[in-house]
């Protein structure tokens, strides 16, 4: 994307671009982010985490207005008041069967949608955020959930990775995550790109003025989408192969350097 095209859609992922997680944002990173907002662009927190997860970031970079995109998609919310504007879930109990049969020991998780979390344990950085309720296996399927978290703490992710092979989760999809034994399932088809296509229609942004940063595994349908997609110099492989450009890492502030070509306060 050349210079004298300003980006009007901003998607920006949250741990490993953003932030080092359980890490504050740098302020050159907020400085250039709320440049970018306070210039009229569409700044678009576009994050795995939980709709309550992705509050505390925004609070951090000190945005008020505007759209936000958690659960890799599955939730689109309005930041002005918190309120989801659309929600996309799916009945987890038959990917519950399959986890629970392929991995005994795997805590799973639900989200409960600005409400908390019900978990069958805990799982490293587990999110004390609003309820954190432990159930058995089958109060995961009581309702219809937007994320079914699953960790494994019997193996690596390497180990995850070639136990479930090419397997389908019924009604879901699923990534893993970079580093750890994670992965989380969403609703059959949504993903980060296909959320962010929807908002940019009904903002009414031109394809060609989207721009996408992201660093892991589930950016992949993002960095895709994007006009110019961007990953960090800390991002997986394929993320890597897909982007149009890498920037310096997460822990450099990569995500400044790329606002500040268009965006200083």
């Amino acid at each position: 994307m050349d210079t004298a095209d300003i980006p009007q859609l901003i998607a920006l992922d949250v741990d490993g671009t953003l932030l080092n997680t359980g890490a504050p944002i740098s302020p050159r990173v907020r400085e250039a982010v709320r440049a970018a907002s306070e210039a009229g662009a569409h700044v678009v927190i576009t994050t795995g985490r939980t709709l309550l997860a992705t509050r505390l970031v925004l609070e951090e970079l000190g945005l008020d207005e505007g759209r936000a995109l958690c659960s890799n998609g599955a939730v689109h919310v309005d930041i002005s008041n918190w309120e989801p504007l659309s929600v996309h879930t799916f009945d987890p109990e038959p990917a519950v069967a399959v986890l629970r049969s392929l991995f005994p020991d795997m805590v799973l998780s639900v989200e409960k949608v600005g409400v908390g979390t019900w978990t069958t344990g805990y799982y490293p950085g587990s999110f004390r955020l609003g309820e954190f309720r432990f159930v058995e296996d089958r109060d995961l399927s009581l309702e219809p959930t937007t994320r079914l978290n699953g960790w494994w703490p019997g193996g690596s992710l390497a180990d995850m990775v070639q136990v479930m092979g090419e397997q389908s989760l019924p009604g879901a999809g699923w990534v893993h995550g970079e580093h750890e034994p994670w992965l989380v399932a969403s609703k059959i088809g949504i993903s980060k790109g296909w959320a962010l296509e929807q908002l940019r229609r009904e903002l009414d942004v031109p394809q060609e003025a989207t721009l996408a940063v992201g660093d892991g595994y589930n950016d992949c349908e993002m960095l895709s989408w994007a006009a110019h997609s961007v990953a960090m110099g800390n991002a997986v492989d394929p993320a890597l192969e897909l982007a149009d450009e890498v920037t310096a890492d997460v822990s450099e502030d990569g995500v400044a350097m790329v606002l500040e070509r268009w965006f200083r306060n």
